[in-house]
């Protein structure tokens, strides 16, 4: 749910705010959701007191949260280049592709929706066992009933932010 729908929500509940899990780590990156809900009013206390990502870990452990040490799950707009529409068909697609890859045993993941063409984004030091491994041919398959035309693999490997890498290109151009 977004914040458009939230506010009415904690309003008729008697709340003052719609707060979200944003930490201090999350504003060292581009990261325009989080922009666009503080526009709209949203608060984020952990970030507003700098409580890091790894502080929520030790204390969701402290805590004997059982997702203590779960990876990150940000939200599936974020596998989408800057500028690209984003319709509930393509957010499904990355979802049912990364649902896939994890039941497959593949954790540390992300599918990268670049037009008709899902990048998927492993651990560099994973990517040689996941093509020594897997049945390229059924992922491959399996990705194209979900609605891609085409399947690859970064051979860079997956990092967070990575499609920011277009941002820092178009800074470099305007200096």
């Amino acid at each position: 749910m977004n914040y458009d729908t939230l506010k009415p929500l904690a309003t008729q509940l008697g709340y003052p705010y719609v707060v979200d899990g944003v930490n201090a780590d999350d504003l060292h990156d581009y990261r325009p959701g989080i922009q666009a809900a503080k526009e709209r009013g949203a608060r984020s206390p952990l970030a507003e007191v700098g409580v890091s990502k790894a502080e929520v870990r030790q204390l969701s452990q402290q805590l004997g949260l059982s997702w203590w040490d779960k990876p990150a799950q940000p939200c599936l707009s974020s596998r989408f280049p800057y500028g690209e529409e984003i319709t509930v068909a393509k957010l499904q697609r990355v979802g049912r592709g990364e649902i896939y890859l994890r039941k497959l045993g593949w954790q540390n993941l992300r599918v990268r929706s670049i037009g008709d063409t899902a990048r998927i984004e492993l651990p560099a030091e994973k990517i040689k066992e996941f093509v020594l491994t897997c049945d390229l041919q059924a992922i491959v398959a399996t990705f194209q009933r979900f609605g891609f035309l085409y399947v690859t693999i970064d051979l860079e490997g997956y990092r967070s932010g990575k499609l920011n890498q277009v941002l820092n290109q178009e800074a470099l151009a305007i200096n």
